[in-house]
């Protein structure tokens, strides 16, 4: 029974407060003459703001929504009824941008991004760009069928049967090839 006090009390408390926010908010005397959009936004503006707030609890995006209902109010003018329409309206469309804003955010918070590489930094990308020219021009300088199996082994991933059936060598001369032709590749970094 004291639970169900304690929040009677608080429910009381949330009701109060949203009262005391309701009639500090007011709404300005209506203006004598035909309603204008400008008058709506004077009367109207900050307690739609409140009520903004209160759903999305973040100030700037309150006023976004708010704004957003009367630029909606503003291409449909012409075709209201009457200024309680305006209202209503604009009512509508702060609850409903709120809702869409909550929809966003909740989307933004379960968004999982795909697998991100390790990124590597500016200086290491760099250093890679070198020494991937480096090793390039080096394997440029090497004959053809030493560059055919260094490739072969270490870019297309083969193994030395695979290189010696793509090449059309016998799977020993693979072996002493790649060995060659890494010593050679050795002494031309080297000398760089």
């Amino acid at each position: 029974m004291v639970g169900s006090e304690q929040n009677s009390g608080g429910i009381a408390r949330v009701q109060d407060t949203l009262t005391n926010l309701r009639i500090q908010d007011g709404v300005a005397p209506a203006p004598s003459g035909p309603l204008t959009l400008e008058d709506l936004y004077r009367q109207h503006r900050m307690r739609l703001v409140r009520l903004a707030l209160l759903l999305v609890d973040e100030p700037a995006t309150a006023e976004d929504v708010v704004q957003e209902a009367f630029t909606g109010l503003h291409r449909n003018w012409g075709n209201l009824r009457d200024a309680q329409a305006a209202v209503g309206y604009l009512r509508t469309a702060v609850v409903n941008g709120s809702r869409s804003v909550l929809r966003r955010r909740k989307t933004a918070r379960d968004y999982t991004p795909p697998h991100v590489a390790n990124a590597r930094s500016a200086e290491s990308l760099a250093m890679l760009t070198a020494e991937h020219q480096a090793v390039v021009a080096a394997l440029s300088q090497l004959p053809p069928r030493q560059r055919e199996v260094l490739v072969l082994r270490y870019y297309g991933d083969l193994s030395e049967a695979e290189i010696a059936e793509a090449t059309g060598i016998s799977k020993g001369t693979v072996k002493s090839t790649a060995s060659r032709a890494l010593d050679a590749l050795q002494k031309i970094m080297a000398a760089r």
